[in-house]
């Protein structure tokens, strides 16, 4: 919005030419959502509290102190990200970049279902919500209308293709195959976010950083120098989302301060659904869905520990971890909450590093 407002006047006023450049408005972005998450956050929390007599259910047969240490915290604490995301990327993106409206579609959809997923959870007190296969259903269908709106905006040789890490040149061609496969990274990125959410701070800044990562991807692959001088398939527009990335980041921080531990407010399904589509969303747009899975390790890792569990219960009858997620099963061996959160946001911080290896290493 204001560069469509403001731009325009930089032959008169030349200070404002400020806004033709991608890294000023990201870093306003970024501060813009950090002020409303600040702004807001307490506002949204006393209403949660009022409203959310007993707070998000605890499941009773996950780890003891959860009974003790986060009864009667409230959830939908999603809504301060997203609230402070889409204020940000409104005020400072190019909105005539589909990209930038494709990425916050997605996120806002996914982020409505996690809140009927969180409302019912709330008012039954049970913490099973949404049917499974009506939450996946939902989100499919959300996915696949992005898919086609952003298969319209690629170049031709990107449309259907999957670009593979480590090789400047190999692009797979996958045809309709492609659809499917896209509409799979961002359902799973999204769920596999939310069955990572569950200890105080230990999705969100995995997110953070990987919003980040990301946003530096989306800068270099719109950028045709860059793009060429780094062997990138060169993606034009998708340099605008990294306002919107820097809108996650500051959105992401505004809601820290307040799920820092003890958190006063969890994020639910609102926050860990719309965030996991959204990063899922970006990488299909940059053409790096692979190296997601690898900046995304983390959350990777959470979803197989929860894969393994269930296929080893069902075929054997017994247990590989002693709770899954794998964070659980951590804290059913005695690991302080603390040293789970820090020790995973250190292990999200390498696999980052491991992911940008990625844009030299060709």
């Amino acid at each position: 919005m204001l560069y469509q407002l403001l731009f325009p006047m930089a032959d008169q006023f030349p200070v404002l030419n400020v806004f033709r450049y991608l890294t000023f408005r990201t870093g306003g972005a970024i501060m813009t959502a950090l002020i409303v998450g600040f702004m807001f956050g307490p506002v949204l929390i006393n209403m949660l509290k009022t409203r959310q007599r007993t707070g998000q259910p605890i499941r009773e047969d996950g780890p003891e102190g959860h009974l003790l240490t986060k009864k009667g915290t409230p959830t939908m604490g999603g809504f301060l990200i997203l609230l402070a995301l889409t204020v940000a990327t409104l005020l400072w993106a190019d909105l005539r970049n589909v990209y930038v409206w494709a990425a916050l579609g997605v996120t806002i959809g996914y982020g409505v279902i996690g809140f009927f997923d969180d409302y019912l959870k709330v008012t039954r007190q049970d913490s099973s919500g949404l049917p499974g296969k009506l939450k996946l259903v939902m989100q499919a269908a959300i996915a696949l209308v992005a898919v086609f709106v952003i298969a319209d905006q690629l170049p031709a040789p990107l449309t259907t293709t999957l670009a593979v890490p480590f090789f400047k040149n190999l692009l797979v061609d996958l045809g309709w195959m492609f659809i499917l496969f896209a509409v799979l990274v961002m359902v799973g990125a999204s769920n596999a976010v939310n069955l990572t959410d569950g200890l105080d701070g230990l999705a969100i800044v995995p997110v953070m950083i990987a919003a980040g990562v990301f946003a530096l991807i989306a800068y270099l692959v719109g950028n045709s120098v860059f793009s060429t001088y780094l062997q990138l398939h060169h993606v034009p527009g998708a340099g605008e989302l990294a306002v919107f990335l820097g809108a996650l980041v500051g959105g992401g921080l505004g809601f820290l301060w307040f799920n820092a531990p003890p958190a006063k407010v969890f994020m639910g399904d609102t926050g860990s659904l719309s965030l996991g589509g959204a990063l899922g969303t970006i990488s299909i747009i940059t053409k790096h869905e692979l190296v997601l899975a690898i900046v995304g390790g983390l959350f990777v890792l959470e979803t197989i520990s929860v894969i393994v569990q269930v296929v080893s219960f069902r075929l054997t009858g017994k247990r590989i971890f002693a709770m899954a997620p794998l964070h659980h099963h951590f804290e059913k061996k005695g690991w302080a909450e603390s040293t789970i959160v820090i020790r995973f946001w250190i292990i999200a911080s390498i696999l980052a590093l491991a992911g940008l290896s990625t844009l030299k290493l060709r």
